[in-house]
């Protein structure tokens, strides 16, 4: 297994490290020739407007699209949750459009109001899991088929949708394998 984990911006390199601590090998993907092979990919925080740009200019919707369609597992965090909706609110911004999710940009504030907190993930067991929001984004709303895995403040910060997951926070960085370990585990 390899699972590929988008290298355009954002803390791909932390993704990486978690994935090697869950045994797992992993790629840089940044054209579309690398997607190749992969068993799943990760898109990580970052800005979504570039980041859609960078997909844009490096012709990888279509491919990452058409292996979505055809079974990839996507995991998006934070950036990579805008990627993954459908409704994008108040934006006509490219996107993958593969999650029945509707979400907010940097709704909880800018970069000064960045926080942790821990959140219940019962998925994840009992044992609170540190979250890292920067610049976040939440989610307003989801269909039918999505599972709502976490809230904070009510608001929707962790869901599924079969083989895709998205979080508002960053997973990377805290050095907890748990999130990584459910994705492989359970969307793989």
């Amino acid at each position: 297994m390899r699972i590929g984990v988008l290298a355009l911006q954002g803390a791909f390199r932390e993704h990486q490290k978690i994935l090697a601590e869950c045994g797992v090998e992993s790629t840089q993907i940044r054209k579309n020739t690398q997607l190749d092979g992969i068993s799943a990919l990760i898109i990580p925080g970052g800005e979504s407007t570039t980041i859609g740009k960078l997909m844009n200019e490096f012709e990888l919707f279509e491919p990452i699209i058409k292996m979505s369609e055809d079974g990839l597992p996507v995991l998006g965090t934070c950036a990579g949750l805008i990627m993954l909706a459908k409704e994008i609110n108040g934006s006509q911004q490219a996107r993958l459009n593969l999650m029945d999710i509707s979400v907010e940009r940097n709704a909880f504030g800018r970069q000064v109001d960045s926080f942790e907190t821990d959140l219940d993930i019962p998925v994840l067991g009992a044992q609170p899991y540190r979250a890292v929001f920067i610049r976040a984004p939440y989610i307003t709303g989801v269909g039918g088929n999505v599972q709502v895995l976490a809230k904070y403040e009510e608001k929707i910060v962790l869901a599924r949708q079969g083989r895709f997951m998205a979080a508002a926070f960053h997973p990377e960085l805290t050095g907890d394998l748990r999130l990584h370990r459910y994705f492989i585990e359970n969307c793989l």
